[in-house]
């Protein structure tokens, strides 16, 4: 073991919300939590080895090359020649299956992460990211950084091409805030997928552009208002609305209670509003978080800022209480 390795790494990657509303598959930003936890150490025998999943009620593979913290983790050492490495890996699911939050995503940057810092650290987090995105493919057999990105990154992140992961990021406002409101309901990501229109009318892509435009130009000047009425998707959000119970009601709540913007999570089932200040984002996660109690429904409420540090090094798993 070299002077800059350590014998044990304990990481968080943090839920993201993808698409913003008007940029999808191409702009996403990073929470505070909820998120996943892994723990990586080293062994004696050769090779990568997933030792314990907590939290995923037995719904994972403790094989690395299909489960997505050990496929991101397996491509890194594939790619440095570490392939006999000897490591075991534990992975702590804290993040809800098809919430719409990144939940593959988050492991799949854990593992990297984690695995990269307990060799040394030879790669710089941005170098990481085909490798995390290789685990997160792993499990939906899509290509796009939107969570990937902010989660590894942090902050708030631009994709232009997610073939050839030209990513920027993006300034954040400093008094910008996100509610976020998980519906204990499950959307498959491939679900959403499947039920979005093939082709596009000239006059909705023209109106998503000017949308995602408008937010990039809100974002970068601080200008809320511009922000505020940016923050529309009228490609996804009309059709996969019909998945989330009360969507509709949902977003009028939102905005009634002085939400800059409201939509769609990733796929959903979680629905995300973007406020200016803590104070009006927690009246604002509220007044959604009580239009599905009422249905009722159960759900889970998260006010954070934009996080902008993305995965980092943690000293331990906290207990679950």
């Amino acid at each position: 073991m070299s002077p800059a390795e350590q014998q044990q790494v304990t990481v968080f990657a943090p839920a993201t919300v993808a698409n913003v509303a008007c940029g999808y598959d191409v702009l996403g930003f990073a929470i505070n939590e909820p998120g996943d936890f892994v723990v990586v150490r080293h062994s004696d025998k050769p090779g990568l080895r997933i030792t314990a999943i907590t939290g995923d009620d037995g719904k994972l593979p403790t094989d690395p090359s299909k489960n997505t913290a050990g496929v991101s983790a397996l491509d890194l050492l594939h790619h440095l020649g570490m392939t006999d490495r000897g490591i075991e890996m534990e992975i702590h699911k804290r993040m809800p299956f098809g919430s719409g939050l990144g939940s593959s995503a988050a492991s799949a940057v854990a593992g990297a992460y984690a695995v990269n810092k307990l060799i040394g650290e030879p790669l710089s987090k941005k170098q990481l990211l085909p490798f995390a995105m290789q685990g997160e493919a792993s499990a939906d057999g899509a290509w796009h950084a939107d969570n990937v990105g902010p989660c590894l990154l942090g902050g708030i992140i631009f994709i232009r091409d997610n073939e050839e992961l030209d990513v920027a990021e993006l300034p954040v406002p400093d008094n910008l805030w996100a509610a976020v409101v998980h519906p204990d309901i499950e959307i498959l990501t491939r679900v959403a997928r499947e039920i979005l229109a093939k082709d596009i009318p000239l006059r909705n892509a023209t109106q998503q552009i000017g949308n995602l435009g408008g937010l990039l130009c809100g974002l970068i000047q601080s200008d809320y208002a511009m922000i505020g009425r940016s923050i529309h998707d009228v490609i996804a959000e009309p059709r996969r609305q019909k998945l989330i119970p009360d969507f509709y009601k949902a977003k009028r709540a939102a905005m009634a209670a002085g939400a800059l913007g409201f939509s769609i999570s990733g796929a959903g089932p979680s629905v995300f509003a973007l406020c200016e200040g803590e104070e009006n984002a927690h009246q604002v996660g509220e007044a959604i978080a009580k239009v599905f109690s009422a249905i009722p429904l159960n759900n889970q409420m998260h006010i954070s800022p934009i996080n902008r540090q993305g995965v980092r090094v943690v000293d331990k798993v906290p207990v679950i209480a």
